[in-house]
């Protein structure tokens, strides 16, 4: 594949920059369901939900958890900006044993323990495939 045939793909946080490489396609966890990204894809602005980010590269399917944030989708570039990111390689079990526990906090209100178990499970698939 040549050049021309790759988005380009770039996630940030507010500490870092945890991806900024060219993609083949990519899937984000939009705050109402998945979004399937290809080349030429019309311009978008999307809200961010907690989720992981498939995306291909160089033959094989890459994840990066996101926990909410803003997607823009803009002439073959993809930008996710999120509160918090963390590559596969970064869910460790002290990581995920944060999220099991904060899921369990009896003093969140309903919605803040919705999403801290979204969190969650999403941490946990994401560890489960490495």
């Amino acid at each position: 594949m040549g050049k021309d045939s790759f988005l380009r793909i770039t996630v940030i946080t507010p500490e870092r920059r945890v991806l900024d490489e060219p993609t083949e396609s990519a899937v984000i966890p939009a705050h109402d369901g998945e979004l399937g990204i290809l080349r030429n894809r019309a311009a978008l602005l999307c809200e961010l939900g907690v989720g992981v980010l498939r995306f291909r590269s160089g033959g094989q399917t890459r994840r990066v958890f996101i926990d909410g944030g803003f997607a823009q989708v803009h002439e073959n570039r993809i930008t996710l900006l999120s509160d918090s990111a963390l590559g596969e390689e970064e869910v460790t079990s002290q990581v995920l044993a944060q999220a099991e526990e904060a899921a369990r906090d009896a003093r969140l209100t309903p919605s803040q323990r919705l999403r801290a178990r979204r969190r969650a499970a999403a941490l946990r698939g994401l560890s489960q495939r490495g």
